[in-house]
């Protein structure tokens, strides 16, 4: 999802893309310290006309296809604003503000846990290698970040996202003053740490080879939301060889 109409150096955003030849210390399969990962899977799946986190993309529901990418990028794993027919796939944190869109999921999951770094992904991307988060990972513990996304094509996406869990205070603050947008809220955060938000640059990293799909499937293609039929028909093109 990204910033409508922003490119993703505005005044108050850092690059965190630098380094670009440093080969990450994290690898996809190792369980990562003192991170977790949560899906996102609380929203109300309008466009989609039923709960998009039981959509079946080529037989398997979108929540498991997130909850695998981030295990293979060595994460344990939570869902954060599930249905109870999603806790056989992962530990499910419950929403207690349901209805106020993902930012509260994202709140409600922060202060389930101790860890200092979590990594959030919603169900609607399928598509995205596990060695993206990873690389996320890496540049939010190098960078010390405590919020740090992607981008591509020159614009910043909301997820997935790395979040320090000193971001919290804000994020809930945010979340009661009716401000329910995740990347003015993450925005609002990294400023109330003094701090900008670190964005990493997925075609440089792609063009440098410190990522790629393991399909070959384009950057561009990554990110491709699922929140009608129709982008649920692109997605099953796009990911055939990744089910098979």
């Amino acid at each position: 999802m990204a910033l409508p109409g922003k490119r993703f150096i505005p005044p108050w955003v850092g690059n965190a893309g630098g380094g670009l030849n440093r080969v990450p210390v994290l690898r996809e399969g190792v369980v990562q310290r003192n991170a977790i990962g949560f899906v996102l899977a609380g929203g109300r799946s309008s466009r989609m006309g039923m709960d998009k986190s039981l959509v079946p993309l080529n037989g398997r529901p979108l929540a498991a296809l997130a909850v695998e990418i981030l295990q293979s990028a060595g994460l344990h794993v939570s869902i954060a604003g599930g249905q109870p027919a999603l806790a056989s796939l992962a530990p499910l944190v419950e929403d207690h503000h349901p209805g106020l869109g993902p930012l509260s999921g994202i709140c409600a999951a922060l202060a389930s846990t101790s860890a200092r770094l979590a990594v959030f992904l919603p169900v609607d991307l399928p598509l995205l290698p596990a060695c993206l988060v990873v690389y996320l990972l890496h540049n939010a513990l190098v960078a010390g970040n405590a919020v740090t996304v992607p981008s591509i094509n020159g614009f910043a996406q909301t997820f997935p996202a790395v979040l320090d869990r000193a971001v919290l205070p804000t994020l809930e603050k945010e979340l009661q003053s009716g401000r329910r947008g995740c990347f003015s809220a993450f925005r609002a955060a990294a400023e109330s740490l003094c701090q900008p938000i670190g964005i990493v640059p997925v075609e440089s990293l792609v063009q440098c080879g410190q990522i790629s799909h393991p399909h070959g499937l384009p950057a561009t293609r990554w990110f491709l939301n699922v929140n009608t039929a129709e982008d649920l028909r692109r997605s099953e093109g796009h990911s055939q060889p990744l089910i098979a």
